[in-house]
């Protein structure tokens, strides 16, 4: 799959096609907002779901294969972190779109003034 890097440098750990894909569910997204507000162990991030506990660890995989997210064991407990960089790897190539588009917007608006001018 494709790396993306938004400053023209080197390659960057997670990949953008995995990140949009982790994305794509929303009990992925829940969990993702959940974590925003700091670790969680998988008990705790499973309760507001109404699903089997392994489903649920699936879409965890998921997370942390993608880069969203990292995990760590101690004992029996596994605990979860957001990792914001795979988080700003999807910001910055959705910012170069916005940025992209915008551009050709003014460019359109500008040409579409223009005839209007030339018209009157």
């Amino acid at each position: 799959m494709a790396k993306y890097s938004g400053d023209g440098g080197g390659a960057v750990d997670a990949s953008l096609d995995d990140v949009f894909h982790a994305l794509s569910d929303p009990t992925r997204r829940r969990v993702v907002e959940l974590l925003g507000r700091g670790p969680a162990t998988t008990s705790d991030l499973a309760r507001p779901f109404e699903m089997a506990l392994p489903s649920f660890t699936q879409h965890l995989s998921v997370l942390e294969r993608s880069g969203l997210v990292t995990s760590e064991k101690k004992g029996r407990v596994r605990t979860y972190r957001l990792a914001p960089r795979s988080l700003e790897l999807a910001d910055s190539w959705l910012a170069a779109q916005r940025a992209l588009w915008t551009r050709r917007l003014d460019q359109l608006d500008s040409l579409l003034y223009d005839l209007k001018e030339q018209q009157t």
